[in-house]
């Protein structure tokens, strides 16, 4: 899949996002990489780039506090060949990236596997 079809992926999963999520990003943005960096996996402590397959870098919005102003916005990473590598169609592949998009989604908003599971009618 190439790039922009990778990245529309991303934009529909936003999309497909609850409204209470959709309205409540707040200083963040999605991008899309090949792989994770060397230094980021030494950070998360992994080996291999492809163990990796998305990444929350910031402070989540339950921990900002008054002084949370003028700041870069937070990055979710999105990586590619990740994805591409753990799913074996068109179809697959989408789903996983809906399901990272959710998981790093729920990073921003300070949430746990569970309440983010709650919150997007999982449970």
């Amino acid at each position: 899949m190439n790039r922009p079809q990778f990245e529309q992926l991303v934009g529909e999963a936003l999309d497909n996002l609850p409204p209470f999520f959709q309205d409540k990003l707040n200083n963040v943005a999605v991008v899309v990489e090949d792989q994770a960096s060397a230094e980021v996996l030494l950070d998360q402590g992994l080996r291999h780039p492809l163990n990796l397959l998305g990444l929350y870098h910031g402070i989540p919005q339950t921990r900002r506090g008054i002084g949370y102003s003028f700041t870069l916005p937070d990055r979710i990473s999105i990586y590619q060949k990740a994805i591409e590598i753990r799913a074996a169609t068109p179809s697959e592949i989408r789903a996983l990236v809906a399901e990272v998009v959710e998981h790093e989604i729920g990073h921003h908003f300070g949430l746990s596997d569970e309440e983010l599971a709650e919150a997007m009618g999982e449970e």
